[in-house]
């Protein structure tokens, strides 16, 4: 490793939030394709397109309860002069007709049933009216209204016709997305795999989850934190043993998970100081170190790199920057791995609800609170803007993002804002 006084001499070379992203998404791999059940594909990413097999619906379907008729029976039937036709068939859902309906004929069906040859429309219940057996022992229909051709009947093909593409790989499945595939008897599906995530805290004053509280030292919530934000992302988390300030162990630690898991991330030694041992180890390992510095706060000393197609992420020790890493690249990135369109996290518009004086020439994302007013979206800040303090992430539905400014943000200036 570099003696001490080379390390402070060496200047980082800062970039924008923009082009870490673009670093990130460029090199993160796709995870290969799996096929596994369908129950197990919610919240997935498609690995191949999903093309109909057949049309939708695959027979003429009745739109509503009612009777199946052909319309032009109907023409001249009116509440005065009702025209009435023989009911021959009854048809539920579920089941199909036994036989086509004739001149003067109708059969009673229900929603979503198939509509019987011989019948172009289903009028409603409602403007019918059911009279007792005829001289022939059928029941007979009243029909108060004229219906006309294709009245509450869906064509065969309405909704998707063969062959037309259903879903495109790299679609998220979700509800719909499920209901779909379930339609099309897709009972196991072709997703990319789930990146396993190997989690790494560094420091010496890091304390087990379980452990008691000592003087200066504190329990590892990053590694919770960052745990959580790989499942909620789709990843798979794997939270590793805790290093102490070792750069030797750390690096070693790092290379080994570096060799045996899709993703590194760490939290802590990243910053320019006397025990900050992942800086070292990305000053003098054989990956590809892509970026360590960011021009946003908090978290600017944020490091990304990749050793063997595998990258690492190394974050911020400080709560709030550790979290803000996970938003900006982490979820990306993980993302982009399981087959999603490469971009970066979507912002939207709304109007700063309080003054931020903090001036900065960095971008700042400060943890906020939207909320609706009067027909527009407003963001306060909440809590201390703080990289250190943790209790306003639990407020926290948004981060605001604000441009550097030597003179800061006044209240009602319209901002970015990424929803959480």
């Amino acid at each position: 490793m570099s003696g001490r006084k080379e390390q402070h001499t060496f200047i980082r070379q800062a970039i924008s939030v923009e082009e870490a992203t673009r670093h990130v998404l460029e090199a993160v791999r796709l995870m290969p394709p799996e096929v596994v059940p369908l129950a197990e594909c919610c919240g997935r990413f498609l690995a191949a397109d999903l093309v109909a097999p057949q049309p939708v619906p695959h027979f003429r379907r009745s739109g509503m309860d009612g009777y199946a008729l052909a319309a032009a029976d109907t023409a001249k039937a009116s509440i005065q002069a009702p025209v009435i036709l023989n009911v021959v068939d009854n048809i539920p859902a579920g089941t199909v007709p036994q036989r086509a309906v004739r001149a003067g004929e109708c059969a009673r069906i229900m929603t979503g049933a198939a509509v019987p040859d011989g019948a172009d429309a289903v009028i409603p219940y409602e403007k019918t009216a059911e009279g007792g057996p005829n001289t022939e022992g059928f029941i007979t229909c009243f029909v108060k209204a004229p219906a006309a051709p294709g009245d509450n009947v869906s064509p065969i093909g309405m909704e998707m016709e063969a062959g037309e593409t259903v879903l495109r790989a790299g679609t998220r499945i979700g509800q719909g997305e499920m209901a779909l595939l379930a339609m099309f008897g897709a009972a196991a599906v072709k997703v990319h795999r789930r990146p396993r995530v190997a989690i790494i805290a560094t420091g010496a004053e890091l304390l087990e989850v379980h452990d008691a509280l000592q003087p200066g030292r504190i329990r590892n919530s990053n590694g919770s934190m960052i745990a959580a934000a790989v499942t909620e992302f789709g990843g798979i988390p794997y939270q590793l043993e805790q290093v102490a300030d070792d750069a030797e162990r750390a690096g070693q630690a790092i290379m080994n998970a570096l060799a045996a898991y899709d993703a590194v991330v760490t939290t802590g030694g990243v910053s320019v100081g006397d025990h900050d041992i992942v800086y070292d180890i990305t000053r003098s390992w054989d990956g590809d170190l892509k970026f360590n510095k960011v021009m946003m706060r908090p978290g600017s000393p944020t490091t990304f790199g990749v050793r063997q197609g595998t990258p690492l992420f190394a974050l911020s020790g400080n709560p709030a920057a550790c979290y803000v890493g996970c938003r900006l690249f982490l979820r990306p990135a993980l993302r982009g791995m399981m087959g999603a369109e490469r971009a970066a996290e979507p912002r939207m518009k709304a109007v700063l609800a309080a003054d931020v004086v903090k001036s900065d020439r960095f971008t700042r994302f400060v943890r906020g609170v939207l909320t609706s007013r009067e027909g527009r979206l407003e963001a306060a800040p909440v809590g201390r803007d703080m990289s250190s303090i943790t209790v306003s992430l639990r407020d926290a539905n948004c981060l605001i993002c604000l441009p550097g400014s030597p003179y800061g943000h006044k209240a009602g200036t319209l901002v970015d804002v990424i929803v959480l």
